[in-house]
């Protein structure tokens, strides 16, 4: 076992990254490529699968040569992704999403909300499928885009010969095989993995999808993650650098491989795994919690049966803009500029200096409603709109460490609203594991302990996301047994803080605020 290795590969919304790994879950090489983005109008954005292949295959041979390990010794690769539907055509060609026609661009990607009024429409059908989704569809969910793509681009639709979740769609490629993960289509397709007609056809008769599936070369059952489902391709091993003896496992969402990162220790624990929320934390935010038995309620979605662990429910609620939220308040501010690592240093550094002078004071009637691309959890409400209370004619640099501040309290307080949604339907949550680019942000890792009250976990590994996905392509490579046996053998461990319980009056006082002026937001909306 000790000179068996695998590769994971993660696809974002801006990059796909490459990590080799081996049986004990140590990061021996990892390599990063741009991937391209379109956005024609507002709300639309497109990616070009082709390009995320090719800058799939660039990480995979990088981070290779970086590990020192020999191709033929990697047993094992799988794949997480963004929720982004790929449409292919009868012959597997690229088939156009766009607006202009550009067959590249084959792909929605996760945070269009082209179809935020067909989600409308599936929620008000009041469908069975929507008590496993939270009772709200989303826009970013795979129905209300392919509605969309019917009704707006019907050549594209009625040439459609293959659609994907962007992880089944890289699996396709390596594989040939049109195996799709109990993950993906559990999550983002209204697939029922706990019953034994999981695909409830009516559903899409009743939203004018009918003709799903002979578009769309579903299979009836999904395959559980890890799943082996065959091995790479001669040209696919050629492309990646890889040899045709390499398996590939079933694989998962970007944030599901995030969760089992950081909550795979306790895979043999399944009692106590539902005090442990998983925070994966970058662009948007997603927080998952599991469970033996479902714990379904209104305003987080699931409870979804083996999406990540298998025999375990898991609920999935989240923040659509976290990280990109703060990107924008730099660029909106007049002292801001390009949200780059440096300026996010160079803010919270000023920060600490300006709380050095301040304490609690600090910006302290500036309060931050986060919602700036929607409530995702708990409100399932994608046409909330983002507020701020307590503005003033400062301009200066120190008036946008002042407003960073304020709205990085606020997607902490957003964390807290989902958490306690989570906690008054059945969970017993004490403590956040947190993964992503928010670890790298010392005041979202400050507040994420202060402003919930709960004890922090910061994982040891690097690239948590890399590792969850490592565990899948351990398991599919049969060097365990099974996921569970690989998750709790691969795991890293994590740097714990607590919450300073000082700071709790302050952000009790911030929280009332903030249901306040959610209170308020929805008062004005109904006046309109």
């Amino acid at each position: 076992m000790t000179k068996s290795f695998v590769c994971a590969v993660d696809v974002g919304t801006g990059s796909a990254r490459a990590g080799i790994l081996d049986s004990r879950g140590n990061l021996l090489g990892r390599a990063d490529h741009p991937i391209a983005m379109h956005q024609p109008k507002p709300d639309h954005a497109e990616h070009d699968s082709e390009d995320i292949w090719s800058a799939v295959c660039k990480a995979v041979r990088v981070a290779l040569q970086k590990s020192g390990v020999a191709a033929g010794e990697i047993a094992g690769i799988s794949f997480d992704a963004t929720c982004s539907l790929v449409v292919r055509d009868t012959q597997g060609g690229q088939l156009s999403v766009s607006v202009t026609g550009e067959k590249r661009w084959d792909t929605v990607v996760w945070l269009d909300h082209r179809a935020i009024a067909e989600a409308d429409e599936c929620t008000t059908s009041g469908h069975a499928v929507l008590d496993y989704i939270g009772g709200v569809m989303s826009p970013e969910m795979a129905t209300p885009k392919l509605m969309w793509l019917k009704r707006h681009l019907p050549k594209t639709w009625n040439e459609a010969g293959y659609l994907f979740d962007l992880a089944d769609f890289l699996t396709w490629k390596a594989s040939g095989s049109l195996a799709r993960s109990q993950c993906t289509l559990t999550a983002k397709w209204t697939y029922l993995a706990h019953e034994e007609k999981s695909w409830r056809r009516d559903f899409f008769e009743l939203v004018g999808l009918g003709d799903l599936f002979e578009h769309g070369n579903l299979p009836e059952k999904a395959s559980s993650v890890g799943a082996e489902i065959g091995a790479l391709t001669a040209q696919s091993a050629a492309e990646l650098g890889l040899t045709e003896k390499c398996r590939v496992g079933a694989g998962v969402i970007d944030a599901y491989a995030g969760a089992l990162g950081v909550l795979g220790g306790f895979a043999g624990d399944e009692q106590n795994i539902s005090r442990h929320l998983a925070l994966i934390a970058g662009t948007s935010s997603c927080v998952m919690a599991m469970s033996p038995d479902p714990q379904p309620f209104a305003g987080v979605w699931g409870p979804y049966y083996g999406a990540a662990l298998p025999t375990l429910w898991l609920s999935e609620g989240g923040q659509s803009a976290t990280g990109a939220l703060l990107d924008h308040i730099i660029r909106w501010h007049g002292a801001g500029g390009e949200p780059d690592a440096a300026m996010h240093m160079k803010i919270a550094s000023r920060v600490a200096e300006l709380r050095a002078e301040d304490g609690d004071a600090l910006a302290a009637r500036l309060h931050v409603l986060p919602d700036f691309h929607g409530n995702r959890s708990p409100l399932a409400d994608p046409h909330a709109v983002g507020v701020i209370s307590g503005l003033t004619l400062d301009s200066s640099f120190d008036s946008l460490c002042k407003l960073y501040w304020r709205t990085a309290v606020g997607i902490a307080l957003g964390v807290r609203h989902v958490l306690e949604a989570l906690n008054e339907n059945g969970y017993l949550i004490d403590t956040l594991h947190v993964t992503g680019g928010h670890t790298k942000n010392p005041l979202l890792m400050e507040l994420y302990a202060d402003a919930t009250g709960c004890t922090v976990v910061e994982p040891l590994a690097d690239e948590a996301v890399l590792l969850g996905t490592g565990m899948v392509a351990a398991t599919a490579a049969g060097l365990y047994g099974d996921l569970n046996a690989a998750c709790v053998a691969m795991q890293q461990g994590g740097r714990t803080r607590a919450p300073n319980k000082a700071a709790g009056a302050r952000f009790d006082r911030d929280y009332r605020i903030f249901l306040e002026m959610h209170r308020q937001r929805q008062a004005l909306d109904a006046i309109g």
